[in-house]
C-alpha cells in the first residue's frame, strides 16, 4: 500500500504483484476538506488508512515523506497527517517505509527532478489497471508503492546489512549465487 499523506486530501492507492507484474487492486483519496477542525481531519485519516488495510490486507506500507518548501505551518501539517497515516499501519501490524519525493521520482522515472504529471504517465504504462482518471494524490500514492517495490525486490532486498563488496555478500547469503 501507498500512501502520499495531506490534510486535505490524503492518496492511497494498493498494488498487488502477480509473477512480475504489477496490478492496481485500488487507488483513490481521502478527502478531509469539508471539515474545519484539524484533528477531524486526523481522525479521519487514521480511520480511513485502516478500513483500506482491512479490506485489502496489504503486507507493507510506503509513505511519502513530508519535505520540507517555504511554509513551515504547511510542513507541520503534512508531518501530522503522515504521524496518524503510519500510526493507523503500524497498529494494523504493517511494516513501515518512507520515501522521499525525489527517490520515489527516480525510482518511478528515473529522473529525481520529474513532474507529477510525468510520474503519473510512467506509472500508467508500468502498472496493470487503470490509472489514467487518478488524481495526482492518488498517483503519488500509487508512485510510493511502486518504488517500494522496486526497492523491496531488487538483489540486495531486505538484506538489512550493508556490504562493501560482493566477496561479503556471497558468505553471507550462499544461496542467492547464480
Amino acid at each position: 500500500m501507498g500512501i502520499d499523506p495531506g490534510t486535505n486530501f490524503c492518496g492511497y492507492a494498493v498494488i498487488d504483484i502477480i509473477g512480475s507484474k504489477i496490478h492496481l487492486v485500488e487507488m483513490g483519496v481521502f478527502t478531509m476538506k469539508h471539515l474545519d477542525n484539524a484533528y477531524d481531519k486526523l481522525r479521519k485519516i487514521f480511520l480511513d488508512v485502516q478500513e483500506v488495510i482491512e479490506n485489502h490486507q496489504p503486507t507493507s506500507v510506503a509513505i511519502e515523506a513530508p519535505f520540507y518548501g517555504k511554509n513551515v505551518q504547511s510542513m507541520l501539517k503534512l508531518g501530522r497527517a503522515q504521524g496518524v497515516a503510519i500510526t493507523a499501519a503500524m497498529t494494523m501490524g504493517l511494516d513501515i517505509t518512507e520515501y522521499a519525493p525525489k527517490k520515489i521520482k527516480q525510482s518511478i522515472t528515473g529522473n529525481g527532478n520529474a513532474s507529477k504529471e510525468q510520474v503519473a504517465a510512467m506509472l500508467n504504462s508500468i502498472v496493470m489497471g487503470k490509472t489514467n482518471d487518478a488524481s495526482l494524490d492518488a498517483s503519488d500514492a500509487l508512485g510510493a508503492a511502486v518504488c517500494h517495490h522496486f526497492q523491496s525486490s531488487g538483489p540486495l532486498a531486505g538484506m538489512g546489512k550493508r556490504y562493501n563488496d560482493w566477496s561479503s555478500f556471497i558468505n553471507d547469503n550462499p544461496n542467492r549465487k547464480a
